[in-house]
């Protein structure tokens, strides 16, 4: 599938060597001011070729709106964006052609299609993903008029992880400024050392993001089938290398009884948040805290066994620019993704009562 959301829906295209990526963005309401250098900022977190921690592809990613906007403000139709690939170099997959690359989904795209787009992996490029950080932006702008804040960065890089998970929205802020976006300024110089060495050794590793929400209310999140913390862990997984998704305490609750985990309450609200925000899957008006686990990048520039599409073994070596860690820009996805969903769910949540219904025709 290439649509995800309900009532806000987004449909992408394009593959990382074609001619550019976009998307189509139906459900926005009409009127939203839609800040473009807001967006062109957003984008520039997740642009390569800034620090020595990213790949060294540094596309512009201009984002053009071609539709849904006139002076500045949402029309109500739907929204199209367009960012051309400008920087790709298809020569430097030519040698691997006809060979699947180790952990890439070169090998079940081939199977399941047969047919491949061999120069950077196509579709299944993390090319994409920037699409998903121009339509968050748009997300982040709605949920900016109701008092949502996204916010992240890294914890952990290679096992160098930090034990904190109650970072404040300024520290999420202060995060952008880092080269890795790293939350606890006290290991970003070793987790800086990790990726500088897996990069040297001409391979790669893995890390964990941190991604808050802030400011949501109660009620977002649908009953049963559309639960907020399932749509959360199906669309993080659904990112080009996300390996794991925790929630509030995450895997560390099936090691805590119930008398720890719990989230009490006193007249003041709830006095801890092991539930992440969500109760459930409704949003329970504390901060939403996610970590989503990254893969190290799996185009690493040591030869490795392999097969062909005939079936033949034969020894992988990879060339062209990758992420020595695609937790790093990974993370900047990841809040345009929470943004996505969290924007979904706020349009759904107006007409989930007859006083939200009466409340907007009242006002007509």
């Amino acid at each position: 599938m290439n649509t995800f959301g309900h009532r806000l829906r987004i449909s992408t295209f394009g593959e990382s060597h074609g001619k550019g990526v976009g998307c189509v963005i139906d459900g926005i309401p009409a009127g939203l001011g839609i800040n473009e250098e807001f967006i062109a900022n957003e984008m520039r977190l997740r642009q390569g070729g800034r620090t020595p921690y990213a790949t060294q592809r540094k596309e512009p990613d201009e984002v053009e709106i071609l539709s849904g906007v006139f002076e500045s403000k949402s029309t109500g139709a739907p929204i199209a964006l367009f960012i051309p690939n400008l920087a790709n170099k298809s020569r430097d997959y030519d040698n691997i052609k006809d060979i699947f690359r180790p952990s890439h989904a070169d090998f079940t795209y081939f199977h399941k299609y047969g047919i491949r787009d061999y120069r950077g992996g196509g579709r299944s490029s993390a090319r994409e993903s920037a699409v998903r950080v121009a339509s968050g932006a748009i997300a982040k702008l709605l949920l900016r008029e109701f008092g949502i804040t996204i916010g992240g960065g890294i914890i952990g890089i290679g096992g160098i992880e930090s034990k904190r998970v109650d970072f404040s929205l300024k520290e999420c802020q202060a995060a952008r400024d880092s080269e890795i976006f790293a939350l606890d300024s006290t290991l970003e110089s070793a987790q800086k050392q990790a990726i500088t060495e897996a990069k040297n050794t001409h391979d790669s590793i893995g890390g964990v993001a941190l991604i808050k929400a802030f400011g949501v209310r109660v009620g977002l999140g649908e009953p049963l089938y559309d639960k907020l913390d399932s749509h959360i862990g199906a669309q993080m997984l659904g990112l080009n290398g996300v390996k794991a998704v925790e929630i509030g305490e995450g895997c560390n609750a099936s090691k805590l009884k119930g008398s720890q985990n719990n989230d009490c309450m006193d007249s003041q609200g709830f006095v801890s948040n092991h539930s992440g925000g969500m109760l459930g899957g409704i949003s329970n008006g504390e901060e939403i805290v996610i970590k989503v686990h990254f893969k190290p990048t799996p185009s690493i520039f040591l030869p490795q066994d392999t097969q062909d599409v005939q079936g033949n073994l034969v020894r992988s070596l990879i060339k062209g620019r990758h992420d020595p860690c695609i937790a790093v820009r990974g993370s900047v996805v990841a809040q345009a993704h929470l943004a996505l969903i969290l924007a979904d769910m706020l349009l759904a949540n107006a007409t989930s009562t007859m006083a939200h219904l009466q409340a907007i025709y009242h006002r007509i």
